[in-house]
């Protein structure tokens, strides 16, 4: 079997530095931003009355509704969606800043701050969604949309889920960018610096298409050839993550396992030890065998490894690895296991895909332990899953 599907580019690449990405993380602490002047005036005098003699202010309706709409601005331009931790990073950031918010009689001083900006944050992404916010609009299916299923927000620690367009840039320039890659896609020597721009410059208009259209894999290969090589592949995870997706996959790893067998091993044992059926993610044929039609027939997302030799051996010989999205061949000329996973972990990410039911303990695993993406969420099965490594390592 010769996975020779179309012509790739999956060249060695270089090292994205953490400086390449314009991703924002959730800063720690958040930066209290400055209030109104009148606002800011009344707490300065509040501020000294408490140094002085600990009195906190009495607050009015009009200061704090001042205060929660700056503070859910300031926080809806990192992500219109906060996570519990990033409600109560604010909170504890606006008492320690003006210690005079602080609330009388409660233990941390900030819990109604908490709940008030919830709120807020609420009612602050209607007015968004009225805007035209893509992130938050197409959460929130209206008009003829109505019929559609609702899409999901983020969930698995992405950082720029479906981003405004750049300033300056309208839908005509996008699209115009658009069949730009595709025209160059077609060269025999490709221009990856000018496809590296191109794609970034339009990184929010297909985000949008993929997260709210959700079309069929073949259709964004059509539309996003450029997306479908390695290069891309990790540039479009750092553009959604703001991780490196080969390095963080690979360090994580090797935390558990140093070499290539080992790290071989701990994947693909990592099912049955989470007691999941790989059998629909993780195919196994011979290379030279059956028909590629045949060994992909029903698989909506996983890995065919081509392998020559004796099945039999627990680690057959890779001839080569394909990433398979709805019975397409989306990547390949893989030599290892840890490669492709690492790849097939990244398109589940650039086209916005759930993990697959049936190992969705294994992708979990993978992102929260191995990446430490949004690790303090994780389930109670990875969970006690981690806890076990610990003390084996200990």
């Amino acid at each position: 079997m010769q996975l020779s599907v179309s012509t790739l580019d999956t060249a060695s690449l270089p090292s994205l530095s953490s400086g390449e990405s314009d991703s924002q993380q959730w800063p720690d602490p958040f930066p209290i931003p400055q209030f109104s002047h009148d606002v800011e005036l009344a707490l300065q005098e509040a501020n000294r009355r408490y140094a002085k003699d600990g009195s906190v202010m009495v607050i009015l309706k009009g200061m704090k509704t001042d205060i929660l709409d700056t503070l859910a601005d300031s926080m809806s331009k990192i992500s219109p969606y906060p996570e519990r931790q990033h409600y109560e990073n604010v909170a504890k950031a606006l008492v320690e800043k003006h210690p005079s918010l602080k609330e009388p009689g409660s233990g941390k001083g900030w819990y109604g701050w908490f709940h008030s900006l919830k709120f807020k944050l609420g009612n602050y992404r209607q007015k968004l969604s009225a805007a035209g916010c893509p992130e938050v609009r197409v959460n929130k299916r209206i008009g003829e949309d109505a019929k559609g299923s609702r899409v999901k927000k983020s969930k698995k620690g992405e950082v720029h889920y479906c981003p405004d367009p750049p300033e300056g840039l309208s839908a005509e320039d996008m699209e115009g960018k658009r069949k730009m890659i595709e025209v160059e896609m077609l060269k025999k020597d490709l221009d990856h610096q000018q496809i590296e721009e191109l794609m970034s410059a339009t990184f929010s208009k297909r985000r949008k298409e993929i997260v709210g259209d959700q079309p069929l894999i073949g259709d964004v290969m059509t539309r996003w050839p450029a997306m479908f090589c390695e290069r891309q592949v990790r540039a479009e995870f750092k553009r959604i993550v703001s991780t490196d997706l080969l390095e963080s996959f690979l360090n994580g790893l090797d935390d558990l396992n140093t070499n290539e067998r080992r790290r071989t091993a701990a994947l693909l044992g990592l099912p049955h030890y989470l007691s999941e059926d790989p059998s629909d993610i993780i195919r196994m044929c011979d290379a030279h065998g059956e028909s590629l039609a045949a060994a992909m027939k029903g698989m909506q997302l996983g890995l065919l490894i081509g392998y020559e030799g004796d099945n039999q051996d627990a680690f057959p010989e890779v001839f080569d690895v394909a990433v398979v999205v709805e019975e397409n061949i989306v990547l390949h000329n893989f030599k290892d296991v840890p490669s492709s996973f690492t790849m097939l972990l990244g398109i589940i990410y650039c086209v916005n895909l759930e993990y697959p039911r049936a190992m969705k303990y294994s992708f979990e695993f993978l992102q929260k332990v191995v990446m430490k993406i949004k690790p303090d969420e994780a389930s109670a099965r990875v969970h006690g899953v981690r806890n076990k490594l610990l003390r084996y390592k200990l």
